[in-house]
């Protein structure tokens, strides 16, 4: 079930009444009802994959109650062990196998002969890559006895399944999450504002903005060879905003959506492309994952408290890993890659002179945030790339201006099948979120300035995000793009 789907606007209401109307008046029935909605919500797609879920669950809730009766050191590993081959193997199998089987035979041909071993027609549960993670997650804290484990099967089910996140994220720790399925909850009217608005912006980005920019993006992504360099810029540029719109929409509607409910999620995104090196790039784009890679490989590799040799190693393990867990497909290695070899470039520049110590403090930043929004948007052309073969032919031919750019830019909207307008319009949509993101300060989030804003301002801007997505949104994309991963 997607978020922006007709199916959602009436599944939401549904369990709305039910949880806060129905059942509020006991916390265990409340619970069972996010789960019983989490599933519906997630066999929307397709039913059969319910039963990983539901066998990811039972396993790690298991595991979870055994941990913390084993003292044998040897035998809390091996049951720490059963946790990571059954939700790492999930991933073995249903999105890695035909890549490392594929890759084989193209580097050693008649190995197929001798293995006998064939691609599997299976398609990619939605969702495996986060639920995975955020169950694995909490079997390492407890095995670390960072964490308790819980008693109750509903409440972990409803904690491994909880809709508003299931399928994207973000990523959730029990230690924040899982506790708040113990507490009662109750109905306040400022979770639903906040909730409200959080619902509409994501929506905003992700139709009026993130799927306009599709439009653009995919007619030159998906034949390169029609194109040419300032096409190439300008779709590359348009994807870095398509991408962020598309993912930060989701997170927003998530974390709108789980606050309707009583539930406060982690924010998963903070003004990314405003940043000042690419170490404060991912620690502003999606929190939840970079700092999973963080918590549960970077710092068990030895971090930064080893030899520096040894950080940079450990830096690209975990980029070329976080590239992986993308996608099996070379260009998301290759990304993570390019992400790993620059933080590598930082960490050696780190605490050199800088080149323009006396110029303004405004222009430094500016040429920071340039510099960085450049490198990561450079990166995002093997990330969207179809093929390796594409990503390399667009690199190639970035800076191909053999044709003056009034024709290349007529060339462009004679391919998409319309005017001009319509990119100028993705450019002026991508400045009114720079502009919004820019207004918004670290600590605040654009809610909480619009909650304390008169009832008039309030609701004209809560009319005018409702009718700038109704008129202007395109429906014309149906999936997040994340939901790929």
């Amino acid at each position: 079930m997607l978020f922006n789907s007709l199916d959602f606007a009436i599944f939401l209401p549904i369990v709305f009444i039910l949880y806060w109307f129905v059942t509020n008046r006991n916390l265990t029935l409340q619970n069972v009802l996010i789960v019983a909605a989490s599933y519906v919500f997630y066999g929307w797609w397709d039913w059969r994959f319910l039963s990983l879920i539901v066998f990811s669950t039972l396993v790690d809730y298991s595991v979870g109650l055994k941990l913390k009766d084993e003292a044998n050191k040897f035998k809390r590993k091996v049951l720490l062990w059963v946790s990571i081959i059954v939700n790492l193997g999930f991933l073995g199998v249903f999105k890695y196998y035909n890549f490392f089987l594929d890759s084989l035979y193209e580097v050693a041909p008649g190995l197929q002969t001798v293995l006998g071993f064939n691609t599997l027609d299976i398609i990619l549960p939605v969702g495996v890559s986060f639920y995975t993670f955020q169950t694995l997650s909490y079997t390492i804290d407890v095995y670390r006895k960072k964490l308790e484990p819980t008693k109750s099967l509903i409440d972990f089910a409803a904690f491994v399944a909880f809709f508003p996140q299931l399928v994207a994220g973000p990523i959730e720790r029990a230690s924040h999450l899982l506790p708040q399925f113990y507490a009662p909850r109750q109905f306040k009217f400022i979770n639903l504002q906040f909730g409200f608005i959080r619902i509409l912006w994501g929506l905003f980005k992700k139709v009026v903005i993130a799927d306009r920019l599709a439009i653009l993006v995919d007619s030159v992504y998906q034949s390169p060879a029609d194109f040419g360099g300032i096409h190439f810029i300008i779709a590359s540029v348009l994807f870095a905003f398509q991408i962020y719109c598309d993912f930060s929409g989701y997170s927003d509607i998530a974390i709108g959506t789980a606050r309707l409910f009583g539930f406060k999620l982690m924010e998963n995104f903070r003004s990314p492309y405003f940043s000042k090196s690419l170490g404060e790039f991912w620690r502003r784009w999606h929190i939840s994952l970079s700092t999973w890679f963080r918590d549960y490989v970077y710092i068990p590799l030895g971090g930064s408290k080893v030899a520096t040799k040894r950080v940079y190693l450990n830096l690209m393990i975990v980029f070329v890993v976080s590239g992986f867990w993308h996608g099996a497909a070379w260009t998301f290695i290759i990304w993570g890659a390019l992400h790993g070899s620059i933080l590598i470039l930082e960490h050696l520049f780190t605490g050199r002179k800088a080149l323009f110590n006396n110029a303004p403090a405004l222009l430094v930043n500016t040429l920071k945030v340039l510099a960085v929004f450049s490198v990561t948007t450079f990166a995002w052309i093997f990330f969207r790339a179809n093929t390796t073969a594409d990503a390399f032919y667009i690199v190639q031919h970035l800076f191909d201006f053999s044709e003056p750019l009034a024709q290349n830019l007529r060339g462009m909207t004679l391919y998409l099948g319309g005017p001009l307008w319509k990119l100028l319009a993705s450019f002026l949509l991508v400045g009114l979120l720079l502009l919004v993101e820019y207004s918004v300060t670290k600590e605040k989030i654009s809610e909480q300035i619009i909650i304390k804003q008169k009832p008039l301002i309030r609701w004209s801007l809560y009319t005018s995000m409702v009718v700038f997505i109704l008129l202007f949104g395109s429906f014309e994309v149906d999936q997040f793009i994340y939901f790929q991963f």
